[in-house]
C-alpha cells in the first residue's frame, strides 16, 4: 500500500506576505501562533478529509519553498530507505509538540526536500 500525502508546508522569509497571499488567493484561513513562532496553521476550508498544512517563517538558507510531508509509518526506517535510494538527510528526525508525533526532511536526489510524518 503506498503512503499518502499528509501535510503541505509553506516557508518565506516574509511568512505575513505568504499567508495573505495563499489566504486570499485560495481563500484559505490562517492564524500566526507566537508560540510557534509565527507558524500558522492552514484551514483550507475543504472538510475534515482535506490535507492540512502550515505557512511559517523560514528557519535557514534554502528553505524558503513549498514542501509535502508523506505519512509513514516508521520514521527510521523510511529515512534510511531515502538515503539508500540517493537522497540525503536534512532535518533529522525530531519530536513534535504536543502529541503530534515526529518528523524528518530529506532531500530527494535533485535536492527537493520532502517532509516524513509518523
Amino acid at each position: 500500500m503506498g503512503r499518502p500525502v499528509a501535510f503541505f508546508e509553506i516557508t518565506s522569509h516574509d511568512a505575513e506576505r505568504a499567508r495573505k497571499f495563499y489566504g486570499e488567493l485560495f481563500e484559505w484561513t490562517t492564524e500566526a501562533d507566537p508560540e510557534l513562532g509565527g507558524y500558522a496553521m492552514v484551514d483550507t476550508g475543504a472538510g475534515p478529509d482535506a490535507i492540512g498544512g502550515g505557512i511559517g517563517p523560514s528557519q535557514g538558507e534554502g528553505d524558503t519553498g513549498v514542501k509535502i510531508y508523506v505519512r509513514v509509518d516508521n520514521l527510521d526506517d523510511y529515512l534510511a530507505r531515502a538515503t539508500k535510494l540517493g537522497g540525503q538527510t536534512l532535518v533529522p528526525p525530531m519530536d513534535l509538540p504536543g502529541d503530534f508525533g515526529r518528523f524528518a526532511v530529506f532531500a530527494d536526489p535533485d535536492g527537493n526536500p520532502v517532509g516524513l510524518w509518523e
